[in-house]
């Protein structure tokens, strides 16, 4: 995986969002609307938040929970690094495993590349066992596949029994995508 932008060529992205500490609902707006405001990523689709327990790590207050789809000309490594710049802004501190943070962004899957990068890994590599992702990335995306592990819709019959509920929040308020529900399905 190179750095360097890729203009020439748009990439499909999925980015997964949480926050336990402030308030999340905020953080991860404006962690979206950082995102669009990137010149090179254009935000495609925005699911509503999601109240989801914490997995792992100590006991922490839930987490707040969406997820984006973004089209870049940015090559993996710059959509981390963009990821983690956006995290720094809003404070994200890294340390503790699985620990209360007030921003976290995760790239989930670009493209359908797959990658066993150390700085990287491509798809999320716990991602097909995570409610907090398969849940909102189906409401935004039903159809979709994550590379290597099948179709979001029958990965979600794994996670059932973890503890996640859809809040009213829109994550995309001030953003001109539409709410996931005003998009077809």
């Amino acid at each position: 995986m190179s750095g360097g932008d890729e203009r020439a060529d748009h990439h499909h992205v999925v980015i997964a969002l949480g926050a336990n500490l402030g308030d999340s609902v905020v953080a991860l707006r404006a962690a979206v609307e950082s995102l669009a405001a990137h010149e090179s990523t254009e935000v495609i689709a925005v699911s509503h938040a999601y109240a989801t327990a914490p997995v792992g790590g100590r006991e922490q207050p839930d987490y707040v929970n969406a997820v984006a789809v973004i089209r870049t000309g940015l090559a993996p490594l710059d959509v981390l690094a963009l990821a983690h710049q956006i995290e720094a802004a809003h404070d994200r501190v890294r340390t503790e495993r699985w620990g209360p943070r007030t921003l976290d962004i995760d790239v989930i899957a670009y493209d359908d590349l797959a990658s066993d990068d150390s700085t990287l890994t491509l798809p999320h590599p716990r991602a097909h066992q995570r409610a907090f992702v398969l849940l909102p990335w189906s409401e935004i995306e039903p159809g979709a596949v994550l590379p290597g592990h099948g179709a979001i819709s029958d990965l979600l019959t794994g996670v059932s029994d973890q503890r996640i509920k859809r809040l009213d929040a829109d994550v995309s308020d001030s953003l001109a995508v539409a709410p996931p529900s005003e998009r077809s399905r």
